[in-house]
């Protein structure tokens, strides 16, 4: 009996990587903005400020997304936004959050943040068993408060430099940090170490799927502020996402507690 012929669909993260590598090559093939003459200070001092050697790819980049945006990513927001009530909504991020933990504690551990893991640890063992999968975050109202915590702040905290300014399709603004970043915590993600297979696949892309709605109608708002009110979206988008990764990195590591079990806690004195 002839084996049955099933479509291949490639996974998120496949397809994500090829579409960086296109871009990166595109971008490098477009040129880079011209470096201003050394005689001019002030000038030279802007372009070192700014990081964006390749602003004219980048802002073509941008051009590209945010029509994309403007056609599918922000209706699909604002439709989930109008279909779903906001506990809805909350409940599915949560979810979405819950299933990305384990890369979180895993670069917890390789930023040597003890107290950081163990709320990672403690996380996702609550959320899993008492938040129904993570829907709910009962972990919060324990204790156990939320952290971002990916491989590109990892490579911050290394002393990695974040490299120019990149703006992507689908991804957006980043750096060569980042997406060395994005590739090793879409390695280490439990789910992709899933075998393959239909249903695996769909599980996949409706992750991928919803986590990008998601993601994109949590910041409806500021963007439509940005769009309208900026006399340069792309140059303030490109600041506002430099001052936002860095406020999270020097967060994670100004954060030097020291994990204390409560058994060694001294004993409170009788009432």
């Amino acid at each position: 009996m002839r084996a049955a012929i099933r479509p291949h669909f490639p996974r998120p993260h496949a397809t994500l990587g090829l579409l960086l590598v296109a871009a990166l090559s595109l971008g490098w093939l477009a040129g880079c903005a011209a470096t201003p003459p050394a005689g001019d200070a002030e000038a030279l001092a802007e372009f070192n400020e700014t990081n964006d050697p390749l602003e004219p790819t980048n802002r073509v980049f941008y051009e590209i997304n945010d029509g994309l945006d403007t056609v599918i990513m922000r209706p699909l927001a604002q439709g989930y936004r109008a279909v779903l009530p906001q506990d809805v909504r909350t409940g599915v991020h949560n979810l979405l959050t819950n299933m990305n933990t384990p890369v979180v504690f895993a670069n917890d551990i390789l930023q040597t943040k003890p107290t950081r893991a163990g709320d990672s640890l403690m996380r996702f063992l609550i959320n899993t068993t008492v938040g129904v999968a993570g829907i709910f975050d009962v972990a919060k109202d324990w204790g156990y408060p939320p952290h971002d915590g990916g491989f590109g702040t990892t490579l911050a905290l290394w002393g990695i430099g974040e490299g120019p300014f990149l703006f992507l399709p689908v991804l957006g603004p980043n750096n060569p940090r980042e997406l060395v970043g994005f590739g090793a915590d879409l390695a280490t993600d439990p789910w992709s170490w899933v075998a393959g297979g239909t249903g695996i696949t769909v599980f996949d892309w409706t992750r991928f799927g919803v986590g990008v709605i998601d993601e994109r109608e949590r910041v409806l708002d500021p963007v439509d502020n940005v769009k309208k009110t900026a006399l340069d979206p792309y140059a303030t988008f490109r600041s506002l996402y430099r001052q936002h990764r860095n406020a999270e990195i020097q967060a994670v590591r100004d954060d030097n507690r020291f994990t204390q079990p409560n058994w060694f806690a001294p004993a409170r004195p009788a009432q």
